[in-house]
């Protein structure tokens, strides 16, 4: 067919594949395509001339990965090769097959992650020598990437992707729609901005990157099992103990689900909940087109949502659509089918044609050109877009690498070798949070809204990403009881694992809506109203979402001493932020332990912790004491009370003693309020005097509506999160996940005071902090303010130093009472940072591809006089 007819009933081939798949099937039968379930085509069955498969499978083995795509082939590699593991891989159909075989084959390295870019760099640097091993080609050729901006809102985004590439260590540059022109002729770029180029991106072939990688595992000593379906999973209470197979049981020490769009499936065996989602994807490739060079860059047209790569002369095109169609059998969220091998969708056109005229647009010379194929597949996807790796949280042996949102040919060579460092240490190598499976929760678990958000995030693919840009699918899921009140207060709701949490509220005469722009937004200005309440009046913040645990029994300050840095077997009432560290010393988890028994400690951490935390505390406690660890996130709502009149409307409402010198900070107390007994905190994270009222959860609107009528004389309002986070800022106070991390240890983070090293206690990541300490430190947290009001600082600006990159932010925003923008980030020497060298230096950040003059600074920019947090 020619691409100007842009419709499915123009009769066009179907029996081409692009290169990367074409040599497999020059020896087929000559036949038509065999039938094959849900209206797909099916391909036979290539023959390969390659050593033969182990046909016998053993009884007992190490570790299992079940999957044999990139990913899968990736990890047994890398487990077999790094680690010398005894690994066997077991494949239901044939290597590659499922989606790899049929990927688009395009490897871009710049994520917003630092961790996440530097496993698609190990990607490219695997894929480009991986030959030398093996002696198999993996396709890969260093093209480069043009990425492509119509809008200002795009050429923005590009300006601040340009600086995240600095601060990440990529070369990355800004070009001119001229310039694009001459690296692509047969482009119309009359609507350009200008482009985005990574001259280190390209592509390669995703079957001939899997082959090499399997004969890679193969050379190492790793056994490769083809039409071996797994069948189940015998299980030692939450353990895994061996692999039921339709040709045998495995017993084993570890189990490494890597089933691609079967991963769900697999998982739920074992009892773990692997939220991803198939999608169809579509893509066609060309005949040849005059005048295309072979060493053409790939371009990403996310304006358009298309993509571009050459190929033998043609060019493989396909998007990301805003209306993607979902892929499952039966029910909503329906299995995939195990026979699903080497199998195709029917071609549609008719859905495809949104691309097909896109693309036109973009390269005239499309409408003259004939189709060889149309690739119509199904890819796995999730409902944020990102991968998912890491220790399951219900099955503490079994690993899953699944869920790549069509990038995982870009991610198989990096993500292989995280995974099996991870698999043999038990502990991710660097900070994986974005793409760890523990950042889902029970929540994930229902399918159909894993499905909605899924199509959502796929449709935003290409989408500009705005700071602060919301999910809007599926919601509102999980609320608390004060939603239709603070409703009523003209809330903005943002969501966190399902949760609706206010994150500012509308004057009267302003829609109570977020209007998404990458300069300063809508509720700028609101929210700098809440933030002077906190500082002046008293505000309220609605912070149900926490999660909360309990851990009791008898062994349970002595488990809590050896899992936590700080010292927190404290007397019945104190409370203590402490965090919990790996065995490298970096930053697990933060979060606030209170002791409310000799035998029962109350625990608090982020909404977005809430799985993570609690496995990670279950996994450490020592085996056979007596200690019980359960969730109780659902039974208490929790209510901030902040600012220097907080203490005049708690007085108001409960008749217990709130003094300083009877409820001092760092304490907490069972006071009643409006008939409820709640748990009160002495606590801030907004660097003003404070508590946290956690209250039972059917109580929380009473003791809400109790505060609100006692607070009017003192000018008490609702407030929210964006509020929450200019105050911290201000104080200096670390968030998670992003100002601390695993890469980062308490020294690094300028929070050695809560580590306790003075103490001849044992604990974990002990050994790290000491060795931390008796060094120069290589990297110090530090916060940064520009004198310019109207920076927008959102995180990962480079930080110049005297004129050279020493690091980036982690973090940004602005505050309201310092009337600057404020950031923080780590500043990097590997000669060391004292407090000399901070001292000494001339401070830049790059801001959007600009520098902006900034002023370092060690200490919180606010401090309350009269030292009110603690009065």
């Amino acid at each position: 067919m020619r691409l100007a007819a842009a419709r499915g009933d123009v009769e066009h081939g179907v029996g081409t594949l692009p290169r990367r798949a074409r040599h497999r099937l020059r020896r087929l039968h000559a036949r038509e395509p065999a039938p094959a379930r849900n209206g797909a085509r099916c391909l036979p069955l290539p023959i390969r001339k390659r050593p033969p498969m182990s046909q016998t499978l053993p009884s007992h083995a190490e570790i299992v990965v079940i999957g044999g795509g990139i990913i899968g082939c990736s990890t047994a590699y890398h487990l077999a090769r790094d680690h010398k593991a005894d690994v066997v891989l077991l494949e239901q159909g044939q290597i590659t097959s499922g989606s790899t075989w049929h990927a688009a084959g395009l490897i871009g390295q710049l994520r917003s992650s630092a961790s996440i870019t530097r496993v698609l760099k190990y990607s490219v640097d695997l894929y480009k020598r991986l030959h030398e091993e093996t002696g198999l080609e993996t396709g890969w050729k260093m093209t480069g990437c043009l990425r492509l901006a119509t809008t200002e809102d795009r050429w923005t985004e590009f300006r601040r992707l340009a600086t995240t590439a600095r601060s990440f260590g990529m070369e990355m540059h800004l070009v001119s729609p001229d310039e694009v022109k001459r690296m692509w002729p047969l482009m119309d770029t009359s609507d350009l901005v200008g482009a985005s180029w990574l001259p280190t991106d390209g592509q390669a072939s995703p079957s001939d990157i899997t082959q090499s990688l399997a004969k890679g595992a193969r050379i190492h000593g790793a056994r490769l099992f083809e039409k071996v379906r797994v069948t189940g999973f015998v299980m030692d209470g939450s353990r895994i103990t061996a692999v039921e197979t339709d040709q045998g049981r495995i017993a084993c020490e570890k189990v490494v689900n890597c089933g691609g769009q079967w991963a769900r499936q697999i998982g739920a065996k074992a009892g773990v909940s692997v939220p991803l989602h198939p999608v169809k994807h579509q893509y066609i490739v060309t005949e040849t087109m005059k005048g295309l060079s072979s060493d053409a860059p790939t371009i990403r047209d996310p304006d358009r949502r298309t993509y571009f790569k050459e190929e033998v002369g043609g060019l493989v095109m396909g998007g990301y659509e805003p209306n993607p169609q979902s892929w499952a059998t039966g029910l909503v969220g329906g299995d995939v089918p195990d026979e699903w091998e080497f199998q195709l969708f029917d071609d549609d056109y008719d859905h495809f044609e949104q691309h097909l005229t896109q693309a036109i647009a973009r390269v005239p010379a499309l409408a003259e050109v004939g189709v060889k194929q149309m690739i119509n597949g199904p890819e796995s996807f999730t409902p944020d877009g990102n991968f998912i790796l890491g220790r399951a949280p219900e099955c503490p042996n079994m690993f899953v690498g699944a869920g790549f949102n069509a990038f995982g040919i870009a991610s198989g060579g990096g993500a292989g070798w995280v995974l099996a460092e991870w698999v043999t240490r038990g502990e991710a190598p660097l900070d994986l949070w974005v793409v760890d499976i523990r950042r889902f929760s029970g929540l994930h678990r229902d399918r159909a809204w894993v499905k909605e958000r899924t199509l959502e995030a796929y449709g935003k693919h290409y989408t500009v990403a705005f700071p602060h840009e919301e999910y809007e699918s599926g919601r509102p899921r999980i609320v608390s009881p004060l939603y239709e009140r603070l409703k009523k207060h003209r809330a903005v709701f943002g969501s966190k694992l399902g949760w609706e949490r206010p994150n500012w509220f509308a004057p009267q005469g302003m829609v109570p809506k977020d209007a998404y722009s990458m300069g300063r937004q809508n509720w700028f200005e609101p929210v700098g109203d809440e933030h002077a309440a906190v500082r002046e009046k008293v505000g309220v913040f609605d912070q149900s979402s926490f999660a909360k645990y309990e851990l009791a029994g008898s062994d349970a300050a002595a488990a809590l001493e050896l899992i936590c840095a700080n010292h927190v077997a404290k007397p019945v009432g104190r409370l203590t932020y402490t965090q919990i560290l790996n065995t490298r010393g970096g930053i697990e988890c933060d979060l606030t332990v209170a002791r409310v028994a000799e035998d029962r400690f109350y625990i608090v951490t982020g909404t977005g912790s809430r799985t993570h935390d609690f496995a990670w505390i279950e996994e450490h406690l020592p085996a056979g004491g007596d200690t019980r660890l359960v969730d109780v996130t659902e039974e208490f709502g929790t209510l901030s009370l902040m600012g220097p009149r907080s203490r005049d409307v708690l007085t108001a409402v409960t008749n217990a003693d709130v003094g300083n010198e009877a409820f001092p900070f760092g304490h907490v107390r069972e006071i009643e309020i409006a008939g409820h007994k709640v748990r009160a905190l002495r606590v801030t994270y907004v660097g003003e005097l404070g508590w946290e009222l956690h209250v039972p959860i059917a109580g929380t609107g009473d003791v809400f509506d109790a505060l609100m009528e006692a607070g009017r004389p003192h000018g008490i309002r609702p407030t929210g999160y964006r509020a929450i986070e200019s105050l911290r800022l201000e104080k200096g106070y670390r968030a998670w996940g992003s100002d601390i991390t695993p890469n980062d240890n308490p020294l690094e983070a300028g929070l050695g005071w809560a580590v306790k090293l003075g103490r001849d206690t044992g604990f974990i990541g002990r050994e790290a902090c000491l060795a931390a300490a008796g060094k120069p430190l290589a990297k110090r947290l530090a916060g940064f303010t520009t004198s310019n009001p109207d920076v927008v600082l959102l995180g990962r600006e480079t930080i110049l130093r005297n004129g050279e990159p020493v690091g980036y932010l982690t973090s940004g925003g602005f505050g309201y009472t310092a009337s600057k923008p404020i950031g923080f980030g780590y500043v990097r020497n590997a000669d060391g940072v004292d407090d000399a060298f901070l001292a000494s230096g001339h401070y830049e950040l790059i801001v959007a591809n600009d520098p902006v003059a900034a002023t370092i600074h060690m200490e919180p920019l606010y401090d309350p006089k009269g030292d009110r947090v603690k009065a």
